[in-house]
């Protein structure tokens, strides 16, 4: 989970950031090392929460190093680190997906990247993974078990059907909806001032799915 920054501290990191990059640049190997320490926590921390398997997410995390430590000649110090990183991050999230072939390992995974498509790109991080607990709650049992089931359990969609009897269309439009609900939940905590009083329902407006 993020925690939150103040614009002091937002604006310390990036200047921070940007001297270990230019630092790089000039051929220094221990601002490599500092850059290294100060984010594998976070991309670590990323491929965790979207990828099952550990081993693979080590794997991940060291692959967006290599990346970043054979582009950063080409980092513009003038926008923000972080962005970058995560960008670089998600490239190779999705390059993940593409490349495997057993569906269970990858719908947790896939889900998280349709997510994280509402965020922009060129902003602060925002993870938005931590809303997903809380927006869950605001589904009905069968949506939320439904999307469970299905991006958790790597169940298809004919068992989900047969565990709710329900039929297979039934099931498709349900998640369809869910995943909708789940979308317009986060949007409003993304959007909703930190001291407001927000409500965070995701299936209020387009009624409760059922």
């Amino acid at each position: 989970m993020k925690l939150a920054e103040t614009g002091d501290q937002i604006d310390e990191r990036q200047i921070e950031d940007a001297r270990l990059a230019t630092r790089v640049q000039d051929g220094e190997k221990s601002a490599l090392a500092s850059l290294y320490t100060r984010y594998h926590p976070m991309v670590y921390g990323y491929f965790r929460a979207r990828v099952l398997d550990t081993h693979v997410t080590e794997d991940l995390a060291q692959e967006v190093f290599l990346r970043i430590f054979g582009a950063i000649g080409r980092f513009d110090t003038e926008r923000r680190f972080q962005s970058w990183l995560m960008g670089i991050c998600r490239n190779v999230l999705r390059e993940h997906v593409r490349g495997i072939r057993r569906r269970k390992e990858i719908m947790w995974t896939e889900l998280c990247l349709e997510l994280e498509e509402m965020v922009d790109e060129d902003s602060l991080y925002d993870d938005v993974l931590h809303m997903v607990p809380g927006c869950m709650a605001t589904l009905s049992e069968s949506a939320s078990q439904s999307l469970h089931w299905h991006y958790m359990g790597g169940q298809k969609i004919d068992q989900i059907a047969r565990r709710l009897k329900r039929s297979v269309g039934a099931v498709k439009v349900l998640m369809v909806r869910a995943r909708q609900a789940l979308k317009r939940c986060i949007k409003k905590q993304m959007t909703a001032p930190a001291d407001g009083d927000t409500n965070e329902g995701g299936a209020d407006e387009g009624g409760t799915i059922e």
